[in-house]
């Protein structure tokens, strides 16, 4: 979906109030709209973060039980838990009044909330991958486990790459 669809999607949704204060804010109530979408939506995959990290201590205990742990399962907590926190203080779209870069526009907002609805499936990705891989510890299947403690850790390492991206679609590289 692009930007000018984003917005015309939060426009529409928006009540008769909002829409007053946009015409005398010159837009800043879509911007605020839009933030706070992006806002609930960066939540989201921060409980899910969580809750993986929750999963994952469980199958990191098994693991120990069950002497098949190597330091790949550590360091998958250590990876959630600094993915989840980037996830959680990731900037949201404010520029200071002297903001010397400029201020950031609808658009720009609108930009990033598609890039963060397009990680989705990444974050699916890495749900799915613990939740398979903790049916089978539970199941005592521990085969292959070190290898799929890696993937996992390379999954989350993928993703925080594209989080890491992000920043850049607030300002794009002008001249």
């Amino acid at each position: 979906m692009s930007e000018k669809e984003t917005i015309e999607k939060v426009k529409d949704r928006q009540g008769l109030l909002a829409k007053i204060r946009n015409v005398f804010s010159l837009g800043y109530a879509t911007k605020e709209d839009l933030r706070e979408l992006d806002k609930k939506l960066r939540d989201i995959y921060y409980a899910d973060f969580k809750s993986l990290r929750h999963k994952w201590e469980e199958i990191y205990l098994s693991a120990l039980n069950a002497g098949k742990a190597t330091d790949d399962f550590k360091k998958v907590i250590q990876t959630i838990d600094r993915v989840a926190e980037k996830v959680n203080r990731a900037d949201y779209g404010y520029a200071g009044l002297m903001d010397r870069k400029g201020h950031i526009r609808e658009t720009e907002i609108a930009r990033v909330l598609n890039y963060d609805k397009a990680l989705n499936d990444d974050v699916k990705g890495i749900v799915k991958a613990v939740e398979d891989f903790y049916i089978e510890t539970q199941n005592g299947n521990w085969t292959d486990a070190a290898s799929k403690a890696r993937n996992i850790k390379s999954l989350i390492l993928g993703f925080e790459s594209k989080w890491d991206e992000r920043e850049k679609q607030f300002r794009l590289m002008e001249v």
